[in-house]
This record gives structure tokens, sequence and C-alpha cells, in this order.
């Protein structure tokens, strides 16, 4: 396996910048794969040596740039398959030439979907240093097919590649060099801002496992030098893909939390007049996540981060709930926009 320090990262935004930028400190040479000249324009002042403009449908684009470099990072989205294809297409070339590939893929703990829809708080929980609990997950789960086609191909190529799929939980944070935000309890934020009250899925009794976005940028430099430092025929790199990266442990917020959060915090804002939880009718659905509301923001999933915490990563930013106070809410709530014209999340949710 070659340990070489090019790097290309497929997707450099909310969570692939900070990784970008982490890269950058330790004299990787890292090449960006996005869709805007402005955000091309951004990472090359966070450091980047490189960007391409591209789309994620360019297979041929990606398979080229991917086929170039001895690590690839994917962390624009966890449910879009060409791209993924595109990388595997490229690691295959690479392996036919006797160049390994480092491969670190981007999934989310909506994978562990319950189906709960806010009504109940499971004891499932799921460990990443047993596959057997994530493959036990159905094939039709969010982010599960993407995943399974990676796993067919981790089993194709054996020791001639080392890959990964690093699953996070609930992202929150901010970090003020990038201006950008997360996605789950922002949208909430701002759907409270329209109706006047802060909402929950069901009876918001649902937990989830979260993590700030730098630590979780974090674990992939972490990981990346497991994966460089570990022989490709290791047991370690060969029989278990997956990597959790939670930093809540056994206190994980209920959705009915989160909404108490901001309701109390609009409510001291003067923005809302009863800081008071409800539950949000299904109808208003599309002004959150459309058909995908009650996956997103009333599952169950709740997560360990063993394998990464075994080899020394720890989370150490601020909590979710210090994180939305002093971060996330003053800067929603000096947005610009119009409050009642706000129409839900259309983009794609990465845990």
């Amino acid at each position: 396996m070659t340990s070489g320090k090019k790097v290309l990262i497929v997707g450099p935004g909310f969570i692939g910048w900070n990784v970008l930028e982490l890269l950058v400190k330790e004299d990787y040479a890292v090449t960006g794969y996005v869709r805007r000249q402005a955000h091309a324009d951004q990472i090359k002042a966070s450091g980047a040596a490189d960007t391409v403009l591209g789309d994620l449908n360019d297979k041929l684009l990606i398979t080229k740039h991917a086929s170039s470099h001895d690590i690839v990072i994917h962390t624009a989205t966890a449910d879009h398959l060409p791209s993924v294809e595109a990388i595997l297409d490229a690691v295959r070339q690479r392996a036919e030439n006797g160049l390994g590939t480092i491969f670190i893929h981007t999934s989310g703990t909506s994978v562990l979907d319950d189906g709960a829809q806010g009504r109940f708080r499971s004891d499932k929980i799921y460990h990443d240093n047993i596959a057997s609990e994530v493959d036990s997950v159905p094939d039709e789960a969010p982010h599960r097919q993407i995943d399974l086609a990676i796993v067919r191909a981790k089993k194709q190529l054996s020791e001639k590649a080392k890959i990964a799929i690093v699953i996070p939980p609930l992202i929150y944070g901010f970090n003020p060099n990038h201006g950008r935000l997360t996605i789950q309890i922002p949208t909430l934020t701002r759907y409270a801002l329209k109706y006047g009250y802060a909402g929950h899925v069901g009876a918001g009794l649902a937990v989830e496992s979260n993590i700030h976005v730098l630590d979780l940028a974090r674990a992939y430099i972490v990981l990346l030098h497991h994966l460089e430092s570990t022989p490709a025929g290791s047991p370690d790199i060969l029989e278990n893909p997956y990597y959790f990266t939670e930093g809540t442990g056994d206190s994980e917020p209920s959705w009915k939390d989160v909404a108490a959060l901001v309701g109390a915090e609009l409510h001291k804002s003067g923005h809302l007049s009863d800081p008071t939880p409800r539950t949000i009718p299904p109808e208003n659905y599309d002004d959150l996540f459309g058909s995908f509301t009650a996956a997103v923001i009333g599952l169950n999933s709740r997560s360990r981060a063993v394998r990464l915490r075994e080899l020394g990563w720890e989370p150490k930013e601020k909590t979710w709930v210090d994180s939305y106070v002093q971060d996330e809410l003053p800067f929603i709530l000096d947005e610009k926009l119009d409050r009642h014209a706000f129409s839900g999340y259309k983009g794609i949710v990465a845990s």
C-alpha cells in the first residue's frame, strides 16, 4: 500500500471543508472536488492545493481525478451511488496497476432508523466494534444501499485497498470562518420562527447520538492515520469497515429535549410567546424535511464510537446545548430572511 500525501475530497462542504483544513495543517496536498467556483475559491484560501469543478453525476471526471490520488474522502452526501461507483472504479484501476488506495466514505446513522416516529425511546445501541450489529440493519434502510456497494467492493479488493465507512450521528456545531450551519436543529429553529412554536415529531421521545462537526473532522484524521499505519492485511482493516463518531455516550437528547431548548431560547430572545414544545402536525412536514421528516427527526439512532476511542480520539468541543445557544442560534437570528417564507430543508440530509 502507498502512504502518499495526495488527498482528493469529494464534496468539501460542511464536514469536508473542516477535514481539508486539518489535512492542510499536516502538509497533505488536498484537491477539492466542488460544484461552484465560489466555493473553490474558499477552499483554495483554506490551503487546498487544487480544485476541480464538477457534478457528482460526472463519473468519468471523478474517476479520472480519484485515480491520481492516494487517498480519497467522500463527504458530499451519504446517498449518491454514481459518485461512489466512480471512486470505486478508480480504486480498482489503481489496484490493477499495483497502487493501493485509502478510501473513506461518509454514511450516517439514519441507517439505524427504527421507524419510531418519536413514539418511544429505544434501548437498542449499536457498537462499531461489532460489525454484525451494523450489518443487521435492513438493506432498505437509509444510506444502506450505498454502504453495501462499498462493502461488496471492499471484499473483492481485499488487501489491494483500505476502505472505511464513517457513520456520523446528528451533527451540530459551527465554524465561524466558514459561516455554514448544520441541518436538523437549524431547520427546527426556522420552523419555530415561522410557526410560532418549537416542535417535535410525535411524542418527541426518540433519541439520537450527536457530534460537533470539529470533533467529527478530527475523527477523519485519526482514522486516516490508523489506515495509513496499519497493514492492509490486518483483520482490523479487512473485516470491519464501520466507524461511528458520536460524542454523547449515554446522554443522547430526545427530540423533545431539542425542541425544548429551541423553544426556551427563542422565548428568551423574544421570538416566541410560549416556550412549550408541541407535536408538529404531519401536514406541516413539507416545511421540514418533506416525506423524510419522521425518519430525520423522529428516529432512535444510538451509536457508540468504540473503535475511534480505542485509537485515542475523543470529543473535545462544546456540547450541543452550548453550541446552539452560543453559536448557531445567534447566526440564525442574524439571517436577513423572510421567516414566513421558509419552506423546509431542500437538500440532502447528511446523517
